[in-house]
């Protein structure tokens, strides 16, 4: 047998398109879409609530769009290296993180105020 049923239908409809594209050029196109398509099924769904930087797991940040486990460990390595995020703006100091992936980030996340701890007593 030559090719699937989905290549078989698409040979025989490309003549009846009449807009220019050889029948072959048709078939890689729509090859070429389909295979380019992500395996997932899409886009994966943003955080309802945003992600505190300070406090977010590996799995919380990959939530974020542009973030997969790479970019998310690269977070976690920053904040335990450096300590608190202060701002959102922070992320920008992580390799990986641009200004255009950023400014997707930017609505997702948030940054929790430093904890105020009472300060030790002088020793006498």
């Amino acid at each position: 047998m030559r090719g699937s049923a989905a290549f078989e239908a698409v040979r025989d409809e490309a003549p009846k398109l009449r807009m220019g594209f050889s029948p072959g050029l048709l078939c890689f196109v729509l090859l070429s879409v389909v295979l380019s398509a992500p395996a997932g099924g899409g886009q994966k769904t943003p955080p309802s609530k945003p992600i505190d930087l300070n406090t977010a797991t590996v799995e919380q940040l990959q939530q974020l769009p542009g973030v997969g486990p790479a970019t998310a460990r690269a977070i976690i390595r920053f904040r335990e290296k450096s300590g608190p995020f202060q701002r959102p703006e922070d992320l920008l100091a992580i390799h990986g993180i641009s200004h255009a992936r950023f400014e997707k980030i930017k609505p997702y996340v948030t940054v929790s105020p430093p904890t105020n701890r009472p300060a030790a007593p002088p020793s006498s």
